[in-house]
């Protein structure tokens, strides 16, 4: 009990001596009206006391600070690239200036494709065999090797096989490819890309698969 309830309780029983003390010996007892009083306001006194103290032992609250709009942001997360329809790598020729003009210089080693089959957008449904053929070109200025791979790169798998060995090719040569091919089950434009070994251009096959 702290000292300010003591001060109060004290006060009340010295009010209740003193009222004791001053009343005539022959008088009759005290009024109960007032003794009620008394006892409400040492009560309403006493429970004010207690509240004060336990209000006191309550240690006072604190804010958490809210983060900053600097702290609550998110790292935006990374979007992946997504391969273009034509996915092609297009090797210009070499600009070489000579005299008063600019001639043109074919690099070493290139290759083109021609003579391309299916053609582009062509429509098959989900599952329907086709045939795919190209003619492979040796553009470049210098002659291959025999072995050289034509190879599956990506986009949806078509063929059973995802590899074949050119043969050696001097420039201009040609060598035709024919594969059996099927369409994929799932919907939409279907872009499958192959390329000759060392990046010298990138046969491919583009259809449409409608249900």
């Amino acid at each position: 009990m702290n000292q300010t309830m003591k001060r109060i309780l004290f006060s009340m029983t010295a009010t209740l001596v003193l009222l004791s003390a001053c009343a005539p010996a022959a008088a009759p007892t005290q009024d109960p009206a007032l003794v009620q009083q008394l006892i409400e306001q040492s009560v309403q006194l006493t429970v004010a006391a207690q509240n004060a103290e336990t209000a006191s032992a309550i240690p006072p609250a604190t804010e958490t600070p809210l983060p900053t709009a600097t702290e609550a942001a998110v790292e935006p997360t990374a979007i992946p690239a997504i391969p273009s329809a034509t996915p092609f790598v297009v090797v210009p020729p070499t600009a070489v200036v000579s005299g008063g003009g600019v001639t043109t210089t074919k690099p070493e080693y290139a290759c083109d494709v021609v003579h391309q089959r299916p053609f582009d957008d062509t429509v098959y449904k989900p599952g329907e065999k086709f045939d795919v053929k190209w003619t492979i070109v040796n553009t470049g200025t210098k002659p291959w090797r025999a072995g050289l791979d034509l190879k599956y790169s990506y986009g949806p798998v078509m063929m059973s096989t995802t590899t074949i060995e050119l043969p050696a090719m001097d420039p201009g040569d040609q060598f035709d490819v024919d594969f059996d091919a099927v369409a994929p089950m799932e919907t939409g434009h279907q872009v499958m890309v192959w390329l000759v070994e060392g990046q010298l251009c990138y046969p491919y096959v583009r259809i449409i698969v409608e249900k």
